[in-house]
């Protein structure tokens, strides 16, 4: 450190300091670069040095968590265990005033008794500097010198306050470290979760005569409320089914789930599609979604490939929209209340016969209520676009609607999940 009268190289050092300090994000590297560049530069005149904290303990106990005389450093923060633990002597009385205090004359005030008289040994002035925690010194430096004289008391004040600070920069990025561990243990189950999720899902799509089919499944976060089913069923009918649970995330996935499961475990066959929805309403409501605020729209449908006649009902979810002969409509039909709603619901049956060349797009409200960095949503009229440029095949057609997505929305990232399922009849 260069002599005090030359300020700027002075500033040189703390800058060169500060900037050092800056790059380490392990608390303990830069504790102990702290530490060191301390003690070479002089800033504080001290001929040892104590850290000790009360931090997660009751009254008189205390750990001494630094020592300028240990020859072995012990990381506080991953080595609690090592930490040396007292419950009496002129330390507990220091950490636990919470006050700084001057003591001169050290070897004075030190009993016969005291448990910690090797630190103190040589030394004849004693600083205690209190680390401010939710207003309470839960931490504590202890500074130490040979020479009391030489100590200068002006200095006293900005040593707390400098000490507070640095103390408070550990805190933090102690806090960070945990709030990291936190995320990256939260973000495994959110993962594991999503996994899960996703193998409810069915794990191929069905083949039926004349139909081209496809798919696209996209959560907003991890795991997401969108589910997508297919139901094999007698005579070679297949019934197919579309959900969106309200909200996002974990809480949405759990639902879907739980959809998922009353779904395949209802009695009989998964027909008519009024009567499974009506299913699905009366075990929801019943059983989950009663008390909350939590509801789910579904569409479900079953198709003969034979016929070509597709039977369906929906529950306030968007119905499929269908490109026929140059233009684009939505199914007919009246839809109930969505699923999970405290109300005797009926779900209305309807009827549609498809047709060679017609192509048919289930989708939930994650694709049209996509928006824009202009606030405007791609809406159906987005997915009609698409349905009528594009006729080749059903993953074409989905490829399309995508593409027309990414470039409507350009960087605004999804804010609700996304599905698609479409079905073109060859």
């Amino acid at each position: 450190m260069p002599e005090s009268g030359d300020w700027t190289e002075e500033l040189k050092f703390v800058v060169q300091f500060m900037r050092d300090l800056s790059l380490q994000t392990d608390p303990q590297t830069a504790a102990s670069l702290y530490t060191k560049r301390v003690r070479e530069g002089g800033l504080i005149p001290a001929d040892r040095y104590l850290s000790i904290s009360r931090r997660d303990l009751t009254a008189p106990a205390y750990r001494i968590t630094r020592s300028s005389v240990w020859k072995d450093a012990i990381n506080p923060w991953t080595q609690k265990d090592r930490l040396p633990l007292f419950t009496t002597g002129l330390l507990s009385q220091l950490v636990y005033a919470n006050e700084p205090a001057i003591i001169e004359n050290l070897q004075d005030r030190i009993r016969p008794d005291e448990p910690t008289a090797d630190y103190f040994e040589g030394m004849d002035f004693l600083l205690a500097v209190p680390l401010f925690d939710n207003g309470h010194a839960l931490n504590m430096n202890i500074l130490l010198c040979r020479d009391g004289e030489r100590f200068p008391r002006q200095r006293i004040p900005t040593i707390v306050w400098q000490a507070n600070l640095w103390g408070r920069s550990v805190l933090s990025s102690v806090l960070r470290e945990e709030l990291k561990s936190a995320y990256d243990a939260l973000d495994h189950e959110f993962k594991m979760v999503a996994d899960i999720q996703r193998s409810l899902l069915p794990d191929k799509l069905p083949e039926m005569p004349g139909v081209d089919l496809a798919a696209h499944y996209q959560t907003s976060q991890r795991a997401g409320g969108d589910y997508y089913d297919f139901f094999p069923m007698p005579n070679d009918q297949w019934g197919i089914f579309i959900a969106d649970v309200s909200g996002h995330g974990i809480a949405a996935a759990v639902m879907m789930a739980i959809t998922h499961a009353i779904a395949h475990t209802r009695p009989g066959d998964a027909t008519p599609p009024g009567k499974m929805l009506a299913y699905l309403n009366s075990t929801l409501e019943s059983r989950y979604t009663g008390h909350g605020v939590t509801f789910v729209t579904a569409f479900y449908g079953v198709f003969d490939p034979k016929t070509r006649r597709l039977t369906y009902a929906s529950a306030g979810h968007p119905r499929p929209r269908l490109a026929r002969g140059g233009k684009v409509c939505e199914l007919d039909g009246q839809a109930g209340l969505p699923l999970g709603i405290d109300s005797p619901e009926n779900y209305p049956e309807h009827t549609q016969t498809l047709r060679s060349g017609d192509r048919l797009l289930f989708y939930t409200d994650g694709v049209s209520d996509a928006f824009n960095a202009q606030n405007e949503p791609f809406d159906i009229v987005g997915l009609d676009k698409a349905l009528l440029r594009n006729s080749t095949s059903a993953k074409a057609l989905i490829d399309a609607i995508l593409a027309d997505i990414d470039r409507f929305c350009g960087n605004i990232p999804a804010e609700d999940d996304r599905t698609l399922l479409a079905l073109c009849l060859c």
